[in-house]
């Protein structure tokens, strides 16, 4: 049986993916939290580690991942470029599914996103909105940056980079081909998001609604096992994963 080891056991994804383990009859090797001392041996024991946590405690999560040789999934948010540098590093020696979000519902509306990207004009502008819980602290979400990826990936850009604006507050003229965000924090909403294409005209509506942290963890449990079937070293993605 596949045992997996929870980084960030005692938070709110860290509880759902417990329960959801253990409804899928999954096995787990245990769970730890920030700065605790039994984290490598952790990593040893588990056959795949699940990382929600925060990106202050990638660096010595991915180390003790790649020390003991245990694949790991990252769905932490609010990641630096340092932080993704340190992953393509230890991705030369395990495999790791690094994604914003491990929902089946919005990585099919990652693939919508991006193809209505393709297939409009530039006259198209695209806002991104998205709301979520009052302790969320990063903004925008990783989803959100993660569905403006994939609308510059649909516009040509071969790194999903391109003209993001995340703070309408410096003011401007909406800039032709700009991506731009909205965040809303508040109550216990779990995740909304919603991409708008509008022209002249008319608007087309894209999104997607988390009602419970349930759906991320059992995507999360789904990645674990995916990579618990032998993956080679490398970064992967839920698309890997779903085979989208």
């Amino acid at each position: 049986m596949t045992s997996i080891g929870i980084l960030g056991f005692d938070g709110r994804m860290g509880q759902a993916i417990d329960a959801a383990a253990k409804a899928a009859g999954v096995g787990v090797a245990g769970g730890v939290d920030k700065g605790d001392p039994s984290l490598p041996e952790l990593a040893g024991l588990a056959d795949v580690l699940i990382d929600f946590t925060a990106p202050d405690a990638l660096p010595g999560h991915l180390d003790a991942a790649a020390a003991a040789g245990t694949p790991i999934v990252i769905g932490t948010t609010g990641l630096s470029p340092d932080h993704h540098t340190l992953i393509d590093e230890a991705a030369r020696s395990i495999a790791i599914v690094q994604t914003y979000n491990t929902s089946l519902g919005v990585n099919m509306l990652r693939g919508l996103v991006e193809e209505a990207a393709r297939r409009l004009g530039p006259d198209w502008d695209i806002e991104i909105v998205e709301m979520h819980h009052r302790q969320k602290v990063d903004a925008p979400s990783g989803t959100a940056l993660l569905l403006g990826a994939a609308a510059n990936i649909g516009r040509g850009s071969a790194d999903g980079q391109g003209l993001n604006r995340l703070d309408r507050m410096e003011g401007g003229a909406r800039e032709e081909g700009g991506i731009y965000y909205a965040s809303l924090r508040g109550g216990s909403v779990a995740g909304d998001h919603q991409v708008v294409f509008a022209t002249d005209g008319e608007r087309i509506e894209l999104g997607h609604r988390a009602e419970n942290r349930g759906i991320f963890a059992r995507g999360a449990l789904k990645a674990a096992l995916w990579l618990a079937e032998g993956r080679a070293p490398g970064r992967y993605t839920m698309v890997d994963v779903l085979g989208l």
